[in-house]
């Protein structure tokens, strides 16, 4: 399963590729917002900061609604590096800009998928990645991890090439979870990926060996 970190701060990006774990960043004008960036200028040199710093896919996502404002700012983005990934809304028009972005060689991951329905249609418009939204469907009662199952049993038992990009992730139980039902990848914040370290039978074990180590060496 690879690890995407969800996020537009360039330290965060920086900690998680130190770890040797990161596989692509994803962001959102949320996210952009969060650490100050504006204006298209800003936002796009802030693009290509985070993809000089992974190596994998960064996801950078449209704002426009409709088809022709769709294709243009995902053309934009896709020409900052080779490395950029367009995120494109599950909406009729998004789904015809999926459709006309992949016939031009642009990788398109399909975000706020709420349904299997809606990552079908992502799928068969050529989208690399579906984004399944785990937490907010939480929020209101409903079982995100079920969908990402869901989703994952549909493409493989239709070929689907589509990867199921698990979002929305709030804590470390989703990635373990995630993990259990075959997501191709997760994105996340840090700290529910730093969580993945932590078991109190680790401090205590080497808590243990540094305290025999001190014993017989001083």
């Amino acid at each position: 399963m690879k690890f995407f970190i969800d996020t537009a701060n360039l330290d965060d990006i920086r900690e998680a590729q130190a770890l040797g774990i990161l596989d692509g960043v994803t962001t959102n004008p949320s996210l952009m917002a969060r650490e100050g960036i504006k204006g298209e200028k800003n936002i796009q040199e802030h693009y290509k900061k985070i993809c000089d710093i992974v190596d994998g896919d960064v996801s950078a996502e449209v704002i426009s609604t409709d088809f022709e404002g769709m294709v243009k700012e995902g053309e934009t983005l896709a020409a900052l590096h080779p490395r950029i990934v367009v995120k494109i809304p599950i909406i009729k028009e998004g789904v015809k800009a999926i459709k006309y972005l992949t016939e031009k060689g642009i990788r398109v991951n399909c975000t706020l998928v709420f349904t299997p329905g809606q990552a079908l249609l992502a799928a068969k418009a050529g989208a690399s990645y579906v984004s399944p939204f785990i937490g907010r469907l939480d929020d209101i009662s409903e079982d995100g991890i079920g969908l990402v199952k869901q989703i994952v049993d549909m493409f493989n038992y239709y070929g689907y090439e589509t990867e199921v990009l698990a979002a929305s992730i709030r804590h470390t139980r989703h990635i373990i979870q995630c993990m259990e039902v075959g997501a191709d990848v997760i994105t996340s914040p840090l700290q529910p990926i730093l969580g993945l370290l932590k078991h109190p039978l680790t401090d205590a074990g080497l808590e243990k060996f540094l305290a025999d180590y001190k014993k017989v060496n001083g």
